[in-house]
């Protein structure tokens, strides 16, 4: 989905149908989830509920959704099966926005919500609510159609939604706070009583969770996880970065650990298991497991299009790593990295495996922290291959993580400094 996409009325997306990349049918839309935010700004679009074949509703992250076109929707393919239960700063859009009665701020009128529209921001991947479609006059009757006159104003042109109207608590908080990065979110939920903290963390979607989880002290990532309902919480772990959600699930008792691995989708539970093998303050405890990864016959383009994916931190996608098949780590041979900048100077038509560079040895997964640092400070690296005996890439472990480990365990408290000053109380 392009930047500048055409915008699109959510009427025209009920029912339709959801493809994976093979063609294959998945089931069809059967509603459009919002979040509500403080004051006048338009909700963003977080996905879709969509039914199965077998009836089960589940939730499609719009970041798992390539293409709307033509009546029918594509996802990537990677779909969460378990059951679509609404957050508490969740909206649905044709159970609750629609046919809803709002007021109209120039004039005052009660007007009758018919439809909304929906578009992708500009050089972004979310997608916001940005029209509304109302009809004047009063709510028709179940006998009769109401009658007035139809108009299509913008979000802001309308009163009704927001969520100081509806009176919301921690999601009011939360909507405050949303522009903050997931540090400084941390930070705010650090200093919140334990109660107030709970409610924010279940107010936040999964991937949001997930991100702000990392950068919690320990005490604070277990508390909070510890007061998910366990498939809630097999969720967030999976949304969380490879390395991260191995690391809080060590510091779990093994009974919880294994309900939670038994939980998880069985590639991020082997992902798990395999980090958790490692010794911590080692690259195979350090590393991540999903680095960018591509054959030797891919090309240029190829890896720029894999480099501009928004989820990946800047240190992964400063390169790529090229292996024989299978692309999954533990993958084939290692073969060499490719580094961003080389790849900006090469024709798009050409190979990767023709500007490897495989100078470097790799991170043996045993290499310990103080090896590990003085690998990157030689070479000025951002991020490093993990490669075992065989030659297989198991990983990357990336800077981030080095300083993570290396910096004193109350870094987190003592390094953040917000501009604005945070209430804190347990209201």
């Amino acid at each position: 989905m392009a930047a500048g996409a055409p915008r699109i009325f959510v009427s025209h997306l009920q029912g339709v149908a959801v493809f994976d990349p093979a063609g294959d049918q998945v089931g069809r839309v059967r509603d459009l989830v919002v979040m509500l935010r403080v004051g006048q700004r338009p909700p963003r679009l977080l996905g879709l509920v969509v039914e199965l074949a077998t009836r089960r509703r589940i939730f499609l992250p719009m970041t798992r959704v390539t293409a709307i076109q033509s009546g029918q929707i594509i996802t990537t393919g990677v779909l969460n099966v378990r059951r679509f239960e609404q957050r508490p700063t969740e909206r649905l859009v044709f159970g609750e926005l629609l046919d809803r009665r709002v007021t109209l701020t120039e004039t005052g009128e009660e007007v009758t919500v018919l439809d909304l529209s929906v578009h992708q921001l500009p050089a972004r991947r979310e997608w916001e609510i940005d029209r509304v479609f109302v009809r004047k006059g009063r709510k028709g009757g179940a006998f009769r159609r109401a009658k007035g006159e139809a108009l299509t104003v913008e979000w802001t042109a309308v009163t009704g939604f927001s969520l100081e109207e509806q009176g919301q608590g921690a999601e009011s908080l939360l909507a405050t706070f949303e522009q903050l990065r997931p540090a400084d979110l941390a930070n705010v939920l650090h200093h919140l009583s334990s109660k107030r903290r709970a409610e924010v963390a279940a107010a936040l979607d999964d991937d949001r969770l997930a991100d702000v989880l990392e950068e919690l002290p320990e005490d604070d990532q277990i508390e909070i996880l510890g007061k998910l309902k366990e498939e809630r919480a097999a969720d967030v772990l999976e949304a969380m970065d490879p390395d991260d959600a191995a690391d809080l699930l060590g510091e779990l008792p093994t009974d919880d650990q294994e309900r939670l691995l038994s939980l998880m989708q069985p590639g991020d539970a082997a992902d798990m298991r395999r980090l958790m093998s490692y010794e911590d303050r080692t690259a195979g405890g350090l590393m991540t497991t999903e680095p960018i990864v591509l054959r030797p016959d891919a090309t240029v383009a190829d890896a720029l299009a894999r480099v501009r994916n928004a989820d990946l931190s800047p240190a992964l996608a400063a390169q790529v790593y090229v292996c024989r098949p299978p692309d999954d780590t533990p993958t084939g041979k290692y073969l060499g990295t490719v580094h961003f900048q080389r790849l900006l100077r090469e024709p798009p038509p050409s190979l990767v495996s023709s500007i490897l560079d495989n100078d470097l040895q790799p991170l043996d997964p045993e290499a310990d922290l103080p090896a590990i640092a003085g690998f990157f400070a030689t070479y000025d690296m951002v991020a490093a291959p993990v490669v075992d005996e065989a030659g297989a890439l198991l990983g990357a472990v990336t800077v981030d993580d080095v300083l993570d480990h290396m910096l004193p365990e109350d870094w987190r408290e003592t390094e953040f400094h917000l501009d604005e000053e945070v209430a804190t109380d347990g209201s």
